[in-house]
């Protein structure tokens, strides 16, 4: 292959996994401030196949043809003019350009040189590409947004998932006492990982089992057995709701107002920042990372039908380069 090509998953239409294909494209050249990013691993989010299939983040890339993928874990190729933070040869991870496109199933992507962190040392390429969308959406869910605090009481819904089982941990490293919604069979392992309790949302409404909570991250929305509205009945009096994947509805809002409670919506930015300090947890071993099956690029279409059938422990991963 020449050395200014390389493998990508494009799609030319919206539509099921079958859309997604592997084809040669021209490298990429990083800009002043960019680097080049030879991609070793890139996880996979709910985002990837909600927009391969025409809605999450498709009105604002608009119409294919386009290369999905955000989280990526790497190694620096080559440094644009002006970059005096990172060199080639840095293993970095990051979730560049979100909500544009980053382009990043595929073997490198350029980004801004502040939108990366050095990657995890204790942990691999593809455990550091499972971190970026799921760990920047609970870290500034739980840290930046709902400003938990030590002592405070915090429902976590779908708690086993990428985004879930992050937001477990970094609300239980701030002190709060963490309430997990996920299947019986998740239990063991939230409570390794921090939650305080558990709820079987197959067979207990969260909204009978628990009350005055300060904080609900809630991570199904109302799409979904209308969770964030219910997850104002269980909130104290000022408490808050970040309602992540669908945003606050006129009803929600109403809702939220005539109960005495607060509600935000939520989009996850890129935070080079932050996903150092992530990282410190990370090697401190404060934080621990999920992989539940990881995948060749060539196989993107399979990990999407893998993902999209649900009941995924922590994240799925694509492996690019060895």
């Amino acid at each position: 292959m020449s050395a200014n090509m390389m493998r990508a998953v494009v799609q030319d239409g919206f539509g099921g996994p079958e859309v997604l294909r592997i084809e040669r494209v021209p490298r990429p050249v990083p800009l002043p401030t960019e680097v080049l990013v030879r991609v070793h691993a890139a996880g996979i989010n709910p985002v990837d196949w909600k927009t391969r299939g025409g809605t999450g983040m498709a009105g604002l890339l608009g119409e294919p043809p386009f290369t999905l993928g955000w989280d990526v874990s790497g190694v620096v190729e080559e440094v644009g003019f002006g970059v005096t933070t990172l060199k080639a040869g840095d293993e970095v991870y990051g979730m560049p350009w979100f909500p544009r496109v980053a382009n990043a199933y595929a073997e490198y992507v350029t980004a801004p040189a502040r939108q990366w962190a050095r990657k995890p040392a204790t942990i691999d390429h593809v455990h550091a590409a499972a971190v970026p969308l799921a760990a920047l959406t609970a870290w500034q869910a739980v840290v930046d947004t709902a400003q938990v605090q030590a002592g405070q009481r915090v429902l976590i819904t779908a708690a086993a998932g990428g985004v879930g089982h992050f937001a477990v941990q970094f609300a239980r490293h701030l002190g709060a006492h963490v309430i997990a919604t996920a299947s019986a069979a998740r239990h063991p392992w939230l409570k390794e990982l921090g939650a305080g309790e558990s709820i079987d949302y197959t067979t207990t409404r969260f909204e009978d089992a628990v009350a005055g909570v300060d904080v609900v991250i809630d991570l199904v929305g109302d799409a979904h057995d209308q969770t964030s509205t219910r997850s104002l009945k269980v909130l104290r009096p000022g408490g808050l709701l970040v309602a992540i994947p669908a945003g606050v509805s006129a009803e929600l809002a109403q809702a939220a107002e005539a109960t005495g409670v607060r509600v935000t919506p939520f989009l996850v930015e890129p935070d080079g920042t932050a996903l150092a300090a992530i990282a410190g947890l990370i090697d401190a071993g404060e934080v621990a990372v999920e992989v539940e099956e990881t995948f060749p690029l060539e196989q993107a279409g399979t990990a999407h039908a893998r993902g999209e059938a649900g009941r995924t422990r922590g994240k799925l991963v694509l492996t690019v380069t060895n």
